[in-house]
């Protein structure tokens, strides 16, 4: 944490005790080592191993720092949590709109052929030229299938309403209140094979463990692209390689993989017609304060026992 966005915190718990772990995780995709004094936190903010929460007896509420929440994510975590009646709350709210921006940004250089744009010297007027300005797109009336319909699909429907594109989405769970048509399991096959763009926005869990398979990328529309902004896991990347090669898929963007990054030599980083970021979706400007502003929202509703924000568990 970054001593401005420290200082925000400190000025907004006037009243409150603050431990700071003396061993902190490297990033959310790391365990810290166990701390003692977390025995004694009412509330945790961060990444707490679940293992250490299980053994807190004075935790009320905890807070987690990041969209994703695979590390709690399972049938044990939720039943000690719900039997010992600790809340539990994500940053969903912190993250949607970067995360949004960041596939729209993959979908307009699809639509506007960016990367071969930027990388080629074209004469005006010749045969590349023209042909680069007819395959370019304004995603206009143009199909988009999101898998997943959390905090980050509901901002990129409002972000790709104006576009006038065709919009669906796949919820496992539908809830009722999707301002989308949404496509229930044994729809997800023809819905695939309409979509020009697949944006895949799916948590990591053994549910959606190589959601993306062979299946699923064959039964997609010719020269469809794919977007994966969720978790490395859900993707099949040997059939998803197989895709990109056999021109079933026209192409790929990915922010995240696995593991991450791809190991030197893996052939998804040669792969011409796709293209990765390094997990970066979620950045933006003053991050790190949003992610305190959020919890200190939390904060006070917890302290007035009021309902919390991203509350998942």
């Amino acid at each position: 944490m970054p001593p401005d966005a420290r200082e925000l915190l400190h000025a907004d718990t006037a009243g409150h005790e603050l431990i700071f772990s003396r061993t902190p995780a490297t990033s959310i995709l790391t365990v810290a080592e166990r701390d003692s004094e977390f025995a004694t936190a009412d509330v945790a903010f961060g990444q707490p191993d679940p293992q250490a929460i299980a053994g807190a007896a004075r935790l009320r509420w905890v807070h987690v720092s990041s969209a994703g929440i695979t590390r709690y994510d399972h049938p044990e975590f939720r039943a000690l949590v719900a039997r010992r009646k600790i809340a539990v709350t994500n940053s969903s709210s912190v993250f949607a709109a970067p995360c949004a921006v960041h596939a729209l940004s993959f979908m307009l250089a699809q639509a506007r052929k960016l990367p071969l744009a930027l990388k080629t010297k074209m004469a005006w007027g010749s045969r590349p030229w023209l042909a680069l300005r007819a395959a370019s797109t304004t995603l206009h009336g143009e199909t988009v299938l999101m898998v997943g319909y959390g905090a980050i699909g509901k901002r990129l429907v409002e972000l790709l309403q104006p576009l006038g594109m065709k919009i669906m989405v796949y919820r496992r769970r539908p809830r009722g209140d999707e301002s989308v048509p949404v496509i229930a399991e044994d729809q997800l096959a023809k819905a695939l094979g309409k979509a020009d763009h697949i944006v895949n926005l799916l948590p990591a869990s053994a549910e959606t463990l190589h959601f993306f398979n062979r299946a699923r990328f064959e039964a997609a529309k010719p020269g469809a692209a794919f977007y994966n902004i969720g978790r490395g896991t859900t993707v099949d990347q040997d059939a998803l390689l197989a895709a990109l090669r056999s021109a079933r898929l026209g192409a790929a963007w990915l922010d995240v993989t696995e593991p991450e990054p791809l190991p030197d030599g893996h052939p998804l980083l040669t792969q011409p017609n796709c293209f990765i970021t390094p997990h970066v979706a979620g950045g933006h400007a003053d991050e790190f304060k949003m992610l305190v502003r959020h919890f200190l929202e939390n904060l006070h509703r917890f302290v007035r026992g009021e309902p919390l924000l991203d509350r998942v568990m």
